[in-house]
């Protein structure tokens, strides 16, 4: 199991800010900016080429969604950043693909 499917499955705990039936979302432990907000499916797929290879696009409608709730939540809908890490060489940490979402603040272009 990976860090993102204990937190889904509530072994982890985590600060969520949104959640549905298909994506939990969860404010980050190391922020890099006022609003950091993770956006995790609740289905695991490695990063965001096996999510297009292997979703009929639910996932990915999810993902978009939430995303749009939690900028909604959060009050940033006038401009927020949405970054996705994918692969190792990518940047991405965890092996669960997942979406930042950052914003409350005007993001220069050395964020992340």
């Amino acid at each position: 199991m990976c860090i993102f499917c204990d937190i889904v499955e509530g072994k982890i705990p985590s600060t969520k800010v949104y959640e549905d039936e298909s994506v939990i979302a969860i404010r980050d432990l190391n922020p890099q900016a006022p609003v950091h907000v993770l956006v995790i499916p609740r289905k695991h797929f490695d990063n965001i080429v096996d999510m297009a290879h292997n979703d009929d696009g639910a996932y990915s409608a999810a993902v978009v969604d939430a995303i749009a709730e939690v900028a909604k939540i959060e009050g940033i809908e006038d401009g927020f950043r949405v970054i996705n890490n994918c692969g190792e060489d990518g940047g991405q940490s965890v092996m669960h693909v997942h979406f930042h979402v950052l914003g409350g603040a005007k993001l220069g272009e050395k964020i992340l």
